[in-house]
């Protein structure tokens, strides 16, 4: 049963999405964020690119790992993918909700045989999706409802932490467990560009919502001064 919600704010913190074509590229503005960042995200593109190695040396400049590779195959799969990325030194990663709980809860015991550390994240409806997106696949449900559904299945099979959009926060908020981690992408600092998002919120929204982590990327990468844009949207987190 899930437990009362807290009303205090929650420790929001900020994951740069490292979403970049090239190593160099990525490195060359991580330098100019240590001792301002904590968290990076790091997905399927710069990790199927570059694989274990860049992993080890982002952690190895002192950022915390947030591996975004949304895992999705039958259990066995996922527990044996879930053992090997156990090794490296990731504090976070992803798989679809929508596996379903044989495959979350084997993934969830490979985790925890092997590094009690590593925080499985399940993925509910992607931020990119709308109703009509879901209508497509065969979803007849409004997209906070299919959330809620995934999420409710993700806790049962005993994951403690999920990615939903910022939108869903306060719904899911209300419906689960105080502990529960919630990681939200979709997030876009006031005057951003919406890009293919189509669930967003902002920064200071998010973490009032009840947001643990925002995930940022596009108005920090593409921004003239990185570091300045991280500091920006730090501040209005802490504003919120």
């Amino acid at each position: 049963m899930a437990k009362k919600r807290n009303m205090s704010k929650r420790d929001c913190k900020l994951i740069l999405a490292l979403d970049l074509p090239d190593r160099e590229s990525a490195l060359k503005i991580l330098d100019g964020l240590r001792g301002k960042l904590e968290w990076v995200k790091i997905g399927l593109q710069m990790y199927l690119k570059y694989g274990a190695d860049f992993v080890r040396e982002v952690s190895g400049m002192g950022f915390k790992i947030f591996l975004d590779l949304k895992l999705f195959d039958i259990p066995n799969t996922v527990a044996s993918a879930v053992e090997s990325v156990s090794a490296l030194p990731v504090s976070m990663l992803t798989i679809h909700a929508s596996g379903g709980r044989e495959m979350m809860r084997r993934a969830v015991e490979s985790a925890a045989e092997r590094n009690p550390e590593l925080l499985i994240l399940g993925v509910t409806v992607l931020t990119s999706f709308d109703a009509d997106s879901l209508a497509e696949t065969g979803v007849e449900l409004e997209p906070e409802w299919q959330v809620e559904k995934l999420a409710k299945l993700a806790v049962d099979s005993g994951l403690k932490g999920l990615v939903c959009s910022p939108l869903e926060i306060e719904g899911l908020r209300s419906i689960l467990p105080e502990d529960t981690v919630l990681v939200t992408p979709g997030i876009r600092p006031s005057g951003s560009s919406a890009d293919e998002q189509k669930r967003i919120m902002t920064p200071a929204d998010a973490a009032r919502a009840g947001s643990d982590f925002i995930v940022v990327g596009r108005p920090i990468l593409k921004a003239e001064n990185p570091a300045f844009a991280v500091s920006k949207i730090l501040e209005e987190i802490a504003n919120a």
